[in-house]
Order: C-alpha cells, then sequence, then structure tokens
C-alpha cells in the first residue's frame, strides 16, 4: 500500500513514524497511509528551514518571484492531477476540485507581485536634512496548519506570500487528506526553490503542538474548526508567535421579497451543497423574510434538489461527493435527527441516501430543514455537511439581529432588488465577509479573507494585503548626515 511520506529539507523521506489510513471516502476503503509525524520528525523539519533561511533571507525578491511564476506554470500543468489527488482522498467531485486548485492559484499569481509589494515606504526631509523610510524584512521559520476541505487552496493561501516575503516554511496539511498538498509542494522545488525552504510534515496533536511551541517558530497560519482555532492562537501567542487562527462559521443568506425567486434558488443550492457543504463559506441557513417569501423558497429547493447528483468524485456529472470520514457523516446525520426532534420540518431528508456501487461510502444526500429556530442545536453549531436549513422572520431587522446575535461572524449574503436594502445591510451586519446577490463571497487573491467574532482569532486576516504585513516585520529607519563644518551641541528635549 503506498504511503505517504514527508517532504524534508527538499526531499520525501520516511521517518519510521507510525502510520495512520487514508481513506477514499467515495467508497469507504483505505487507499494508502500516511506517517504522523512524531516530535523528532516535525524538529528535523524545523532545522532544515532554519538552516535555509540566511540565504534566502538574502535572495532578491525578484528571483524570489521568477520562482514563483515558474510555480504557477507548474501548477497549471498539473491542474488535472492535484484534482485527482484531491478526488481520491476528499471526495470532491472533479469540476469543484479544479476550481479549488484555480483559486490557489490566485494567491501565487499575487505573491508574484512581491518586489511592488515589499518594496517599503520612504519620506525624504521629514525634517532639515533627515529622511525616513520602511523596510519588510521576513520573519524566519513560519508554519500552516491546513484542514482537510481545502488540501490545495488553503495552503495556497499561505506559503506562496510568506516565501515571497523571504520566509522558510513547515506545512503541516490534514492527517485526512495528505497527497494533493505534498505534490503542490514538490512541484515548488521543482520551480527552483532551494532546499530547505519549503517543508511538509503530516501528523496529529503532537506534531502540531511541537510546532506551536517550538522558539524557532515565529508565527502560526491556520484555518479549521473554532474549537482548535482557539487552541491554536492561545498556545501560538502563549508562546510569544504571531498567530492568525481562522475558525468555524454558520453562513446566513437573507431572501428578500422581492429577490429572484429562480436565481435565488439556483444560487442557494450550489452554495449550501457544493462540496457537501464542507466549505466554511458554505450557506447553510436560509432566511426568508415574510411568509410568502419563505414559501416560494422552500417550494423551489424541494423541486430543484429532486435533481441533485449525488457520487463518487471521478464522474464529472455528479454535483457533491461524500462527506470526509464515516464519524463526520454520521455526525451530520444526528444534526438532522435533533433538528425534526426539536420540532424542525424536514422537507427533503438525505439520510438514507445510497450511490449504486459505492454503498460503503461516507455519503449524505441534500437536506432541505424548514421552521427552523434558534434555540435548535442544528442551528447554534456548524454541521459542516450537506444541510439547508431555513429560518422564517417578519421583517429585515430581525434577519439582521438573527445573524448579528449569532457566535459566528465569517460569511453572509443578501439576496435582494432593492439597492438601499444591499447598502443598509453590507453597512451595519456584523459580519468579516458579504454578498449582495453572492452567495459565496470569498475575497478575490488581491484582497483578504477573514471573519469576524468566533470565525476568527487574530489581527490579520488571511492572504491578500494582510497576508504582507502578517509574514514581515517592519523596520523604520531614519538618517541624518550633518555637515562637517557644524558643531552641534547636547539637545535634552524630545525630538520634533
Amino acid at each position: 500500500m503506498k504511503l505517504v511520506e514527508h517532504l524534508i529539507n527538499g526531499e520525501l523521506v520516511s521517518m519510521g513514524d507510525p502510520t495512520q489510513d487514508v481513506f477514499n471516502p467515495s467508497t469507504g476503503e483505505v487507499g494508502k497511509q500516511v506517517e504522523i509525524a512524531t516530535k523528532n520528525t516535525v524538529e528535523k523539519a524545523i532545522t532544515a528551514a532554519q538552516e535555509a533561511f540566511p540565504a534566502w533571507r538574502a535572495t532578491p525578491p525578484l528571483k524570489r518571484a521568477r520562482i514563483m511564476f515558474r510555480f504557477k506554470e507548474l501548477l497549471e500543468k498539473n491542474i488535472n492531477k492535484i484534482a485527482q489527488l484531491i478526488g481520491e482522498e476528499h471526495g470532491k467531485i472533479a469540476h469543484d476540485a479544479l476550481g479549488e486548485i484555480t483559486r490557489g492559484i490566485e494567491n501565487v499569481e499575487y505573491a508574484c507581485y512581491a518586489p511592488q509589494l515589499l518594496k517599503g515606504e520612504h519620506s525624504k526631509n521629514i525634517s532639515s536634512n533627515i529622511d525616513s523610510w520602511s523596510e519588510f524584512h521576513p520573519l524566519g521559520v513560519v508554519t500552516g496548519i491546513t484542514p482537510f476541505n481545502f488540501p490545495a487552496m488553503v495552503p495556497l493561501w499561505m506559503y506562496p506570500m510568506a516565501i515571497v516575503c523571504g520566509n522558510c516554511f513547515v506545512l503541516k496539511p490534514s492527517e485526512r487528506d495528505p497527497s494533493a498538498a505534498l505534490f503542490v509542494a514538490q512541484l515548488l522545488n521543482e520551480a527552483g526553490l532551494p532546499k530547505g525552504v519549503m517543508n511538509v510534515v503530516n501528523g496529529g496533536k503532537e506534531a502540531v503542538d511541537t510546532l506551536l511551541t517550538d522558539e524557532r517558530i515565529q508565527a502560526v497560519s491556520f484555518v479549521g474548526s473554532t474549537p482548535i482555532a482557539k487552541y491554536i492562537y492561545q498556545t501560538a501567542t502563549a508562546h510569544d508567535k504571531r498567530c492568525q487562527a481562522l475558525g468555524g462559521a454558520k453562513n446566513h443568506a437573507i431572501v428578500m421579497q422581492d429577490a429572484e425567486m429562480e436565481n435565488t434558488v439556483n444560487a442557494l443550492i450550489g452554495a449550501a451543497f457544493g462540496s457537501s457543504g464542507e466549505r466554511c463559506m458554505a450557506i447553510s441557513v436560509a432566511v426568508a423574510v415574510g411568509e410568502e417569501t419563505a414559501d416560494n423558497l422552500i417550494a423551489g429547493l424541494k423541486s430543484k434538489m429532486s435533481d441533485l447528483k449525488v457520487g463518487n468524485f471521478d464522474n464529472s456529472k455528479n454535483d457533491f461527493g461524500p462527506l470526509i470520514t464515516q464519524e463526520h457523516m454520521e455526525k451530520v446525520k444526528e444534526y438532522i435527527t435533533s433538528a425534526e426532534a426539536q420540532g424542525a420540518d424536514i422537507v427533503v431528508d438525505g439520510r438514507s441516501v445510497n450511490v449504486k456501487g459505492c454503498e460503503n461510502g461516507f455519503y449524505v444526500g441534500g437536506t432541505l430543514i424548514d421552521s427552523v429556530e434558534a434555540s435548535m442545536k442544528s442551528y447554534k453549531e456548524e454541521i459542516f455537511g450537506p444541510v439547508l436549513q431555513v429560518v422564517r422572520v417578519e421583517t429585515m431587522q430581525q434577519a439582521i439581529d438573527l445573524i448579528d446575535e449569532h457566535e459566528y461572524g465569517n460569511g453572509t449574503c443578501i439576496f435582494t432588488r432593492d439597492g438601499e436594502a444591499a447598502r443598509y445591510f453590507s453597512d451595519q451586519i456584523k459580519v468579516g465577509m458579504v454578498g449582495i446577490n453572492v452567495p459565496l463571497p470569498v475575497p478575490a487573491a488581491q484582497h483578504s479573507f477573514g471573519g469576524w467574532k468566533q470565525s476568527m482569532f487574530g489581527d490579520l486576516a488571511a492572504y491578500g494585503p494582510d497576508s504582507v504585513r502578517f509574514y514581515t516585520r517592519r523596520k523604520t529607519i531614519t538618517q541624518r548626515w550633518p555637515s562637517s563644518s557644524i558643531r552641534e551641541g547636547v539637545n535634552f528635549s524630545f525630538p520634533s
């Protein structure tokens, strides 16, 4: 059986670590095994990165950017192979996987602007014959801990910018689907990156804790669930590290009375059920304003959902595939059952879906639940599955208050043809990323990604302009060259 190894100092290596099964969730079969790094393995990767740092730091930003240009070309050349690896271990349908990789490539393209992004600021003659300027210096060795749901894209949120800023990187991808991240990192080395600048260690809590506590690690980027994000942030900052930790979500879509219903239904279907709902930006709650709006929305969703195709990742005609593990599949079903027990109406039930030829896969079909209340467990918690719940309210303000009162504040959207309503919503809502007739408002690479409240911990968001600040330290230099013919006395006043 194929073994997924680590990438340390430019080489694939087996460290003799304990192994864990990697499943093909479409079939429920074990496809590979992955080494689970011990503390010793992680420390070896950190050492490789630390030893590579002085030379990489001294490499001009233009030369770093040229490696990223070649990396981008290799990603595009190998995009189908990466999508295959994602499908085999995550279950994501090919068209969805290709979309994921494309969005990741956008972040590589943004990183290619490094010479412009790192050029600093300069002020001449801030006082008589005194100049001042700022420079952006790399931190050193930094790390990224990434989730299973975007095994290629989320790592590309992190290390391309970290590396072009002059840092060296240790990536800890999800051990559930490690192959895509490992292969992409190999492409970066193939693009000409010096050995040790990029390293990948597969593992669990021991690997994570080693990265969080090792004094050589200067910064930590994380994407995952809120409980783990809190732990990552608290542990990293307690060990004097810079940290950005992106957590969970409960993304609402407000459907106004004037929304164009057919387009709204189509948008919600894709946003709720794409990638089996295993997206931190998935729409999991539709808030219908007015009973007539709710009735029309339910009717439209129910009709459209009858055509949903759920199945194996390698059939591009399928709309979405399985969940990542059997345990998660059972957890999603439990949320549906709890909603039913608490009085919600299961309009479309995906708990008993059967995929012919893949009977042992980890599938839950698209599920639609009406008459959901804010007190219900299924509403309060992140389900992370193909479940769309509908909450009925009477006014737009009630919808906004409902969203604002939730502990998560990752993404939200409104469907309306009223510009005044859209403007008021985007101004007032307490959520980090907002869509207006856009169900998945994931920022483009030149902007930054981050939620509010319990969806993010740290002061700087992921990728985009914030990433340059996160992966660098500002150094401000003030200089003066006094005339040799002038003798100055001692001045005890604060300079002004």
